[in-house]
């Protein structure tokens, strides 16, 4: 057979195979995927410019803006340093170093900073070192401590529902210290439920303005009902003290001046009396029974409030019976010494000593002289 190179270049280009660059052929690509139609990848490219384009308009035709894609470097950057004010001209002066420098926060362990409404049995706001009331324990069972826990409950829900337990504590305790007072009543009922026959004067205002038409939500009560419960047991919240007067922080009764300010408790400001009235020794911690019913006094026509709970009154009693106290003790020592005892302003204007001493005195025979001047006020003894 002969070669390709010995064959006539007609019968070579016909017999010899073409090579295969001299082929050209075009072929449609599409995209590939499963359950969706096929997208020729020109389209795909024009989407994806467009998109880029859109992204990237915004950005550069906002003024200042090509920080945003600045890359910070990996080592932080050094703030100038701000001289402190007690280093600058003009805001120096003796300790300002200590006025403008804060101390370094300490570092808490584990559980420390953690408080609790227990902490509030310990100390409180109110009072520093001034003198608490005593437990009062309401050991009866049956009728008397029933009444008793509804009646301290109704007071601590409707006079501080929404209070921390420290407020309610507070409320609690001023009940039970008039409770122990001569001035007030005697029984938790009787002290919560006092002027309540009025429509004004009443000593707790929700037994008087309608607060008892609402139905109290079972939520608060029961809290409050734990607080009462434990109060009655003979808790003892510290410090409110000898509180006997609290009122919310919106008023100013006329009372608040001449009573002893103990502080602020949630939203109540305590008070505590002034003079004998306040003193430890005028309350008597001990509970004799005999509850009322639980419930308002019947309704009197008589709307001016008793002179007896006004807290003035209270303290002008107290102090007056204090100087008559007083005074009796220097009649006794009086007496025994010889010497004239004091009188009240009306007896010394009517004659004070004189009106005492004896005068013409019967004649008598037979008494022997150091006897001879009895009945008589000796005013220089051994005379």
């Amino acid at each position: 057979m002969p070669s390709a190179a010995a064959l006539p270049d007609q019968l070579r280009a016909e017999w010899c195979e073409a090579r295969p660059r001299d082929f050209a052929a075009r072929f449609e690509r599409r995209a590939r995927g499963a359950g969706n139609p096929p997208m020729r990848l020109k389209r795909r490219w024009t989407l994806g410019v467009t998109a880029m384009a859109a992204i990237a308009l915004p950005a550069f035709a906002a003024p200042g803006g090509w920080d945003r894609f600045a890359i910070a470097d990996a080592v932080a950057q050094k703030a100038a340093v701000e001289p402190m004010p007690f280093e600058q001209a003009g805001a120096s002066f003796p300790g300002s170093a200590f006025y403008y420098l804060e101390a370094e926060a300490p570092v808490l362990q584990v559980g420390e900073g953690i408080r609790f409404d227990a902490d509030d049995s310990v100390s409180g706001p109110a009072i520093q070192g001034g003198p608490a009331a005593r437990p009062l324990r309401i050991d009866n069972s049956g009728v008397d401590r029933t009444r008793a826990l509804q009646c301290l409950t109704a007071a601590i829900y409707y006079e501080a529902a929404s209070e921390p337990d420290g407020g309610q504590r507070a409320v609690a305790q001023v009940v039970l210290n008039r409770v122990a007072h001569p001035a007030y009543p005697k029984t938790v009922c009787g002290v919560v439920y006092q002027g309540s026959e009025r429509s004004t004067g009443c000593q707790f205002s929700f037994t008087c303005d309608g607060s008892l038409a609402r139905r109290p939500s079972r939520m608060f009560w029961d809290r409050a009902e734990n607080v009462a419960r434990q109060a009655l047991a003979g808790y003892v919240y510290i410090p409110v003290g000898l509180a006997t007067h609290y009122h919310t922080v919106q008023v100013n009764p006329y009372w608040a001046p001449s009573l002893h300010y103990l502080g602020t408790i949630g939203a109540h400001r305590f008070y505590s009396f002034n003079g004998q009235a306040g003193r430890p020794a005028a309350f008597r911690f001990a509970y004799f029974g005999g509850e009322p019913v639980a419930a308002p006094h019947a309704r009197s026509q008589s709307a001016v409030p008793d002179a007896v709970v006004d807290p003035l009154a209270v303290q002008r009693v107290f102090d007056s019976l204090e100087q008559a106290r007083m005074a009796g003790k220097v009649n006794a020592a009086a007496a025994a010494t010889g010497t004239p005892p004091l009188y009240t302003s009306e007896l010394r204007e009517r004659g004070g000593d004189a009106l005492y001493r004896a005068r013409n005195l019967p004649e008598a025979q037979g008494i022997k002289a150091e006897y001879a001047n009895t009945g008589r006020w000796i005013t220089q003894p051994g005379s």
